[in-house]
C-alpha cells in the first residue's frame, strides 16, 4: 500500500518462514525488522518523537539529542528533520563508517566521545550528552533506555505478528535497551498468555548479572549499564554468546537462510536453531531480526578482522551450557529465569 511519507512507512515488516524444524514439526519464523528503512528502532524513534510532540515535551523546532551508536540514531535522523527538528547524536569510536555516513547525509550532527569512562562507553556518552543538553536549551532527550514509549512502540510489532500468525508460542529476541523484547512480549501475552520469552545477550554484558567487559566486540545488544526498560520478570530464560559465536552465527544465517544480518540477528538465529531441535511438534517460534549486515562488512564478515581480534581463540559451543545465576560465562550458556524449564 502507498504511504504519504517515510514516517508512515515504518513497520509492516516481512515475516518469513525459516528452514528449521522441518523434521520435528516445529514452525520457525523470522520477523525481519531489518527491513525497516534503517532498522528496528525506526519504530521507537517514530513513537517517541510523535508522543513527545503530542504531549508538548518536544516543542516545535526544538532539537533532539540522543546517545546511540546505531539504529536508534538513524531512526531519529529519519523522523526528526521532516518534522522540523535538528538531531544531535552522541556516539563513540565504535560507530561504523556506514552508519556515520548515513547520519551525516541525513543531516544529523554527530558528536563522538574520545575516551571510555568508568562505566564504559555508555557512561562517557551520557556525560557528553549532559553537556550538550546544557548547551541546547529546550532540547528533547528521548532517553531510549528508560522511556516507556520504547517498549510501547513494539505493540505494533506484536499486532503484526498476531495478524499474520494468530498465535505465538515462543518469542526470541536480543536485549540491549530492553524495549523491543519486553514491549513485544507484553503485548503478545495479552492474546497468548502462555508465551515463552527467550532473551539473547552477549558475554561481557551486565544485563543479567554478568561482569562488564566494555571491550566486547558485539554491537546492537548487551550493555554496560542497567536500562530501566529491561524487565526481567517478562523473560523466561536468557542465552549469552561470545563474540566468536555471535559472528559465526551471522555468517551461518547468510549461508543457510539467505538473510544478511548483523551480529544481533546472528545471535538470535543461533538460539532459534537450538530451539527448533528441542521444542515439541506444532510449537510456533518467532525470532526478531533487528539489524542488516552492511554495517558489519569490515568486522563480522571480514576474515582480516577475525584474525586481528583473534576470534578463533575464543571457545565455540554447538549448544548452550545450562548455568545458574552466579556462574560467570565465557561461551554460549543459558539460564532459566522464569516459570518453566
Amino acid at each position: 500500500m502507498p504511504y504519504t511519507n517515510v514516517i508512515e512507512a515504518v513497520g509492516h515488516t516481512p515475516l518469513v518462514g525459516m528452514r528449521l524444524g522441518e523434521y520435528t514439526g516445529v514452525e520457525v519464523f523470522a520477523k525481519l525488522e531489518l527491513q525497516n528503512l534503517f532498522g528496528m528502532k525506526d519504530r521507537v524513534a517514530r513513537q517517541v518523537v510523535l508522543e513527545a510532540r503530542k504531549s508538548g515535551e518536544l516543542a516545535d523546532g526544538a532539537p533532539i539529542v540522543e546517545s546511540s551508536s546505531g539504529t536508534m540514531a538513524l531512526g531519529l535522523a529519519l523522523v526528526g528533520p521532516p518534522l522540523g527538528h535538528e538531531v544531535h547524536i552522541v556516539t563513540d569510536p565504535r560507530i561504523d563508517p556506514i552508519t556515520l555516513a548515513k547520519l551525516r547525509m541525513l543531516g544529523a550532527a554527530v558528536h563522538v566521545v574520545d575516551r571510555m569512562g568508568e562505566g564504559g562507553w555508555q557512561r562517557a556518552r551520557l556525560d557528553r550528552l549532559d553537556a550538550l543538553m546544557r548547551d541546547l536549551p529546550g532540547a528533547f532527550w528521548p532517553r531510549q533506555y528508560s522511556n516507556p514509549e520504547n517498549p510501547g512502540a513494539y505493540r505494533t510489532l506484536a499486532g503484526e505478528l498476531l495478524d499474520d500468525l494468530g498465535r505465538v508460542d515462543v518469542l526470541v529476541g536480543a536485549v540491549g535497551s530492553g524495549g523491543s523484547l519486553c514491549g513485544t512480549a507484553r503485548a503478545l501475552r495479552e492474546r497468548c498468555p502462555d508465551l515463552r520469552v527467550v532473551g539473547v545477550d552477549c558475554v561481557g554484558s551486565v544485563l543479567f548479572g554478568q561482569p562488564d567487559r566494555p571491550r566486547r566486540l558485539q554491537g546492537g545488544l548487551g550493555n554496560s549499564l542497567m536500562p530501566a526498560n529491561l524487565d526481567h520478570s517478562v523473560l523466561d530464560e536468557v542465552h549469552w554468546l561470545n563474540d566468536r559465536e555471535a559472528f559465526e552465527s551471522a555468517r551461518s544465517l547468510a549461508r543457510e537462510q539467505m538473510i544478511f544480518g548483523g551480529n544481533t540477528s546472528g545471535s538470535v538465529y543461533r538460539v532459534l536453531r537450538y530451539l527448533a531441535g528441542r521444542e515439541s511438534a506444532g510449537t510456533r517460534i518467532v525470532g526478531i531480526f533487528p539489524d542488516r549486515g552492511d554495517r558489519y562488512h569490515d568486522s563480522v564478515y571480514s576474515d582480516d578482522y577475525w584474525a586481528a581480534q583473534q576470534l578463533d581463540e575464543l571457545p565455540l559451543r554447538e549448544e548452550p551450557l545450562t548455568v545458574d545465576g552466579e556462574t560467570i560465562v565465557e561461551a554460549w550458556s543459558r539460564h532459566v529465569l522464569g516459570r518453566r524449564e
